[in-house]
């Protein structure tokens, strides 16, 4: 289930209400583990056998999960308890990071597998809803060859920008030049309004699918960049995500680090971004194309950095500092671009993280690299499409099943 801001309502739950979030919660357990055992969800989920046993059946009826046998040779003595796993039913979500360059999409089944994947370049300046053309059209696509009877529970985007949690509007998104933009809306028009669709910053999501699936799991303090052209952060603290009043929170591209340094995007000057993003590193690396998988290919390829190059590895350094001192994670996730920056001079990264952060000999921070690599994001996108089903399977698989119905009554 995703990661959500807790806010207190004041009210009670019946049984049923109870009933269904159990549902969900078993749920959660199968599609992020894939296979385990209804004696560890007892132990996980603090209900008796029977009560596990009784959800596990109803889930079963709904064809979303599937009981067996254990894998492997049996150890110990008794009867070996059942292990749950997704079910026959093909159960799935159509993930998509909007990147500044280019859409990824993915069609992910329960569980977290990748069916089918496709990448379209984004023309420089399209509007919302040519994106969401494209989006709509590539989705077609990855869904052309599925059994009629699969159900399709919901589409999920990473956005680069202040996206609303409230009403899945995107406030700003400096990089695409776009603000005040319904871009949900937009999506589902052209997906029919049969598929409910939910969008997210990246860098959020980015944190969600590496604390769900990636380097992060289970820990509950963790910060993750997402940083091609611009920067931005998704933030864990004490297992809750961190998103802010309005959506704010973690744009950490905007951080200002030099007073009168480059002019940002943003209209500011000496924003972070400015100085580690892929303009920065381009002209570090001395090119003249900000093309992400171009600067990745040149970053693999340095062996001792320049001045320019270093210079730009700490700047990254004095950001991260700043990161730690402020949310003393227990780790630091570098995404997209940084990932191949970050080999490349870590030396001067380390240095200016040890000279710069509090009680630095006892700093338990790391500064790793993502565990879903280049598709964090996109993995993000995926479990925040799965989050409706993992909170109430019973009301969305009726609902996916009548969008099926539907869709049948028409052809006929």
């Amino acid at each position: 289930m995703p990661l959500q801001q807790q806010r207190p309502t004041g009210k009670g739950a019946n049984q049923e209400a109870v009933r269904r979030h159990n549902l969900g919660t078993l749920l959660g357990h199968v599609h992020r583990d894939t296979d385990v055992s209804r004696a560890d969800l007892t132990t996980r989920m603090g209900l008796n056998r029977s009560t596990i046993a009784a959800l596990v059946v109803e889930l079963e009826r709904l064809g979303v999960v599937a009981q067996a046998s254990p894998r492997g040779d049996r150890q110990g003595a008794g009867r070996p308890s059942l292990h749950v796993r997704p079910g026959e039913r093909h159960v799935c979500v159509i993930a998509v990071e909007l990147r500044v360059e280019s859409i990824e999409v993915a069609r992910i089944s329960l569980g977290g597998t990748v069916h089918g994947r496709l990448s379209v370049p984004v023309e420089v300046g399209a509007s919302p809803e040519q994106v969401a053309d494209q989006i709509a059209r590539t989705a077609a696509d990855l869904l052309d060859d599925v059994p009629p009877d699969t159900l399709l529970v919901g589409v999920g985007v990473g956005i680069p920008g202040v996206v609303s949690a409230d009403d899945g509007r995107i406030h700003y998104a400096p990089n695409l030049a776009w603000s005040d933009v319904a871009f949900t809306e937009l999506v589902q028009d052209r997906l029919g309004g049969e598929v409910p669709v939910v969008i997210g910053n990246d860098a959020n999501l980015g944190v969600l699918a590496e604390h769900a699936r990636g380097v992060a799991r289970g820990m509950s303090d963790v910060v993750y960049l997402s940083g091609d052209v611009g920067v931005g952060g998704g933030l864990i603290t004490r297992g809750r995500s961190l998103l802010g009043t309005v959506g704010y929170a973690g744009e950490v591209g905007h951080m200002r680090v030099s007073v009168g340094g480059r002019l940002c995007r943003c209209g500011n000057r000496g924003c972070w971004e400015t100085e580690i993003g892929a303009v920065a590193v381009a002209e570090a690396l001395g090119t003249p194309s900000h093309d992400i998988a171009h600067l990745v290919g040149l970053l693999d390829q340095v062996g001792t950095p320049s001045v320019a190059l270093r210079e730009v590895g700490r700047m990254l350094g004095v950001g991260l500092t700043n990161l730690i001192n402020i949310f003393d994670p227990q780790v630091v996730i570098l995404g997209g671009l940084l990932s191949a920056l970050y080999p490349a001079v870590s030396a001067e990264v380390d240095a200016e993280v040890v000279r710069g952060t509090l009680d630095s000999e006892d700093r338990r921070t790391e500064v790793v690299l993502p565990g879903l690599g280049r598709d964090s994001v996109l993995v993000g996108a995926g479990e925040l499409a799965f989050g409706a089903m993992l909170s109430d399977p019973l009301l969305v698989v009726a609902a996916a099943e009548e969008a099926v119905r539907r869709v049948r009554v028409a052809a006929a």
